[in-house]
């Protein structure tokens, strides 16, 4: 298992993406949360295996038809905290 802190830049907020973004973590069977930063981004911790987190990063590029994401920052973590779920925080 791979975890992943994830930060998403654009027009992410207001927009549905933290739905978007727990919809498509559990079409690949990933789990942790999302978040809105207070800087504007979304905020993503995501634990799954290697293939499924890389086509979860590839709809996260891609976001919903009311978002533009214009980036994506990843930073590999250790995997400290298990998380049964993925969840929606604010």
């Amino acid at each position: 298992m791979v975890r992943l802190h994830i930060t998403v830049g654009g027009n992410v907020q207001g927009v549905g993406f933290r739905y978007f973004t727990q919809m498509k973590a559990v079409q690949y069977d990933i789990t942790g949360w999302v978040k809105n930063s207070a800087e504007g981004s979304v905020e993503i911790v995501a634990v799954g295996d290697k293939d499924n987190l890389d086509q979860f990063m590839n709809d996260l590029r891609l976001g919903t038809p009311f978002s533009k994401v214009t980036d994506l920052k990843v930073e590999e973590q250790a995997d400290t905290e298990p998380f049964h779920s993925f969840k929606i925080r604010y």
